[in-house]
Order: C-alpha cells, then structure tokens, then sequence
C-alpha cells in the first residue's frame, strides 16, 4: 500500500467525533457480573445481555474448563473438514429438543448465522420481508442473499399484508427479531404466523434477546406465544442469556441439511470452540432446572418499567429485560452516560446509526443478578441527572 494512502481517516475520525458518533472499547472486569470495574472503578453493570447471570456461573465456567481439557481450547477447522467434535453434536441436539424442532445447526455467532441463513433461503428472483428495525446483521443477510429487500414499518402486520399480497416472487421469507434489541418490545409472532401461513412465506425468527428469557421452559417468544411449531427457522445466539458464545439455527431436518451445505458461515468458518458448547449446555441445564431465575429477572424489570414510566419514558411495549431511556440528540446521551458513571452506574449511550437519527438513548439491560436496590438506585440517579443533560434541540 502506498505511503499516505490512508491519511483520509484522520478526517473521517474528526467528523465522526464533532457528530457525537466515534466508537470506543472500554474495558472491564474480572468478569461479567451485577457489578464490574471500569477504569479502576466498582459500577453497577446496566449494559449487558447476561440476562440470567450465567456468563461467570461456576457450573457454566466448570463445564468450560472441562471441556478445554478434554477436547482442546478449539475445534481447528470447519466441521466440514476436520473441526467436527463430540461437544457440537451434543449440543446441537440438545437445542433441537429445547426448541421443539428436529435438527439444530451451530454457527460462530448470531451475525454469522443472520449473515448466512437467508442467502442459503432465497436469492436473485425471490423477497424477504424485513421489520424496518431488524438488528444489522439481518439487514446484512438480507442484502447479501440477492433477494429483493421489502421493509415494513415497525411491526405492521397490516402493510407487511399488503406487501406479500401485492408481490410475484417466487420465494418469500419474512424476518423478523422476536425481541428488538434497542427497543425492548416483541414481535407480532402470532399475526406474522397467520400471514405467512396465508400466503406460503417462510418465517425466520432471530430470539436472540427471547431464547433463555421467555416461554415456560426459557425456549423463547415463540414458545411463549405457543407457535413454535409454525415458525421455519429459529435462530438463537449462546451468548446473551445461556452466558457462552456462538449461535444456532433450528427447524426442520432438511433445512439444517440445506444450510450445512450452502450457509457460507458455517462451511468457510472454523467450528465453535468445545469450550463455549460445554458452557452452554451447562446453561441450558440451568434454564431448565432454575425456572426462578426468570420469574426474578421479571419481577425486577416490572419494578424497572414503572420507575421509568413515572419518568416520563415510554416503556409501555417493552416485553424483555431491555429499557430504551430515548433522550434524542447524541449529547444527551452521552451526558447523561456519562453523569450516571460518576454516581456509580455503567450504561452505554447508543447513537445511529445503531438507533434512528434524534432517538439516541441509554439502553438498560437487566440481569437476574441484579437486586431490586440496584433497580431503585438507578432510577433515583436517573431521576437525579435529567435536569442537568443539554437541553433537546429545538
């Protein structure tokens, strides 16, 4: 590469930073938890997806090391080539029976799945119908998989009828998030169902924020919503509530046949390491066994929603452990991240292009982990901050 080829960036770097838009890591530690260090100090953790405190369970972080000492810290190669082991069959059918289905299909992570999944389902003379507020990496696999993209508003089971009516595709898969990750609300799962009942669309649900949190058994919004068995493919991610890494897919036998041979994330990527499958069925089997852990996660967020509901926020559709606080401009957020840190409380401002342009927020994420004093102590230092943020731009 020639000297000076990248020089653009410094530019780049600067509009990103006048914009409130720049990205940075942050570190913490020693581990996910209620309460983690960051930058040498103790602060309450609002910002995680380890909804049911599994990620440093001692059973989960057990089963880990075992596993690293049976089988190795990686698989070593695609599971088409070499990387296939004990620990991924097992848990493969272990999420197959949790969800109801007949095979199970792991992948790397939840955007390896999403990236993947739809390409191997539709392509160049079919439609996938996508929520307009999908997580990025549907968007991505909508795009790359060639289909015609159609969004539908948020949720809209009216226009999304519309559309399927209207179009000629020979194929049609709608997607849709069970829980919409910056938003906290859910799916029409029910309606969707019926829709694509009636007009012979395959149904793609992504519980990445719903598989360990909701239904009688943690198996998810559409177990809770009993159409487990009319969604076509479940996809889910191991490392949100199940407290591991990695993501899977799960439906009938001849689609998880289909994708082992035509989802490029999993033929072309090294298989997940037996670590992160051993922690996970270790978490499944406390999703099974502690059934409490969910009935608490919820009794806080009730206690959670109504405190941000006499704030003035709305909260009202939020069905998850996730709470949009919207302050809509970028330096609203930030300032307000940033108040609530030097009172204790760690919680992340998201900006676009995460959330639509003037709906920056914080995003709060409860744990099963968390107690009810964290709970009113963070609404009383929310309380305490949003008389001195900027004010809204006119």
């Amino acid at each position: 590469m020639a000297r000076g080829a990248l020089d653009w960036i410094g530019a780049e770097l600067e509009a990103l930073d006048a914009k409130g838009l720049r990205r940075s890591l942050e570190p913490i530690g020693p581990a996910q938890g209620p309460v983690v260090t960051v930058g040498g100090r103790a602060l309450v953790n609002l910002c995680s997806n380890d909804y049911l405190g599994l990620a440093a369970d001692p059973r989960v972080r057990a089963a880990a090391a075992d596993a690293a000492a049976r089988f190795g810290a990686g698989s070593g190669a695609a599971r088409l080539v070499a990387g296939d082991l004990p620990p991924h069959g097992a848990l493969e059918a272990r999420l197959a029976a949790w969800k109801g289905r007949e095979a199970a299909l792991l992948f790397g992570s939840g955007y390896h799945a999403n990236a993947g999944v739809p390409g191997a389902l539709v392509g160049r003379d079919d439609a996938v119908f996508s929520d307009v507020l999908n997580h990025a990496s549907i968007v991505d696999g909508c795009l790359l998989s060639r289909a015609e993209l159609v969004r539908y508003r948020h949720c809209d089971v009216d226009e999304l009828a519309g559309l399927l009516a209207r179009t000629r595709a020979r194929r049609k898969l709608v997607v849709t998030d069970a829980i919409f990750s910056m938003d906290g609300d859910a799916a029409p799962l029910r309606e969707l169902a019926e829709l694509c009942d009636r007009h012979g669309a395959m149904l793609y649900v992504d519980e990445a924020h719903a598989a360990g949190v909701l239904g009688p058994g943690g198996a998810g919004l559409a177990e809770a919503l009993g159409v487990q068995d009319r969604v076509d493919v479940h996809m889910g991610t191991l490392g949100k509530a199940l407290g591991a890494f990695g993501a899977y897919v799960a439906g009938e036998r001849r689609l998880v046949e289909l994708l082992l041979s035509r989802a490029r994330p999993f033929v072309f990527s090294t298989a997940l390491p037996p670590p992160a499958c051993a922690a996970a069925l270790a978490a499944l089997e406390v999703v099974a066994t502690e059934p409490s852990r969910r009935t608490r996660l919820f009794a806080l967020c009730a206690r959670m929603q109504a405190g941000l509901a006499r704030l003035g926020f709305d909260v009202a559709r939020v069905a998850s452990p996730i709470f949009p606080v919207v302050l809509g401009s970028e330096a609203r957020a930030l300032a307000a991240a940033a108040a609530l840190r030097e009172r204790g409380w760690f919680v992340r401002a998201i900006r676009p292009p995460t959330v639509p342009r003037g709906t920056s927020r914080l995003r709060v994420a409860l744990s099963a982990a968390h107690d009810e004093a964290q709970v009113d102590g963070f609404l009383a230092a929310l309380a305490e901050v949003l008389p001195g943020l900027p004010p809204p731009p006119g």
